[in-house]
């Protein structure tokens, strides 16, 4: 069974990264509205806790990769990381579409002063905070939302049993 989770963390991980080096490539993850494709998967840990780790350690090695700073690397997968463990928190206590509230908020609350401190972008933290959480809605709020909905009726397939 082990294996089994340590295999979906890895696809989920792999996923990430090649879903964020796609991005880069077409210029969707800079400038001043970020869409980084790979954040729709934050709604993962809604179907599985092994999402959490996926995720974690593929934002940790897409950051590497992208040759981010070492502030945007380890923020932003602690952002991505803060993201999952809140949805998989309110996976049963709220309606499916609140999945992606976590990682938005996330993201939107800590890579404003990453891009601030670390890349010193000269916009104010309010304008980041609001153009980092509109690249957000459309990753995760819509085409997370639109994954989560693809995904449900075939999760115990996908991802097994839950308990």
């Amino acid at each position: 069974m082990k294996i089994k989770y340590l295999a979906q963390a890895g696809i989920i991980a792999a996923l990430y990264v090649v879903f964020t080096l796609i991005a880069n490539a077409a210029g969707l993850a800079s400038g001043v509205i970020q869409v980084r494709i790979s954040e729709a998967l934050t709604v993962l840990p809604f179907f599985t806790p092994v999402a959490i780790p996926g995720l974690f350690i593929g934002c940790l090695l897409s950051n590497i990769l992208g040759g981010c700073v070492i502030w945007d690397i380890i923020f932003g997968s602690i952002a991505t990381l803060l993201g999952a463990l809140g949805t998989y928190a309110i996976r049963k206590k709220l309606p499916d579409w609140c999945a992606a509230i976590p990682p938005i908020l996330a993201n939107t609350l800590i890579v404003p002063f990453v891009l601030s401190y670390a890349y010193e972008v000269p916009d104010s933290i309010p304008f980041l905070m609001l153009t980092v959480g509109a690249g957000e809605v459309i990753s995760c709020g819509i085409l997370g939302i639109l994954l989560l909905k693809l995904l449900k009726p075939r999760r115990n397939v996908i991802f097994g049993e839950q308990k």
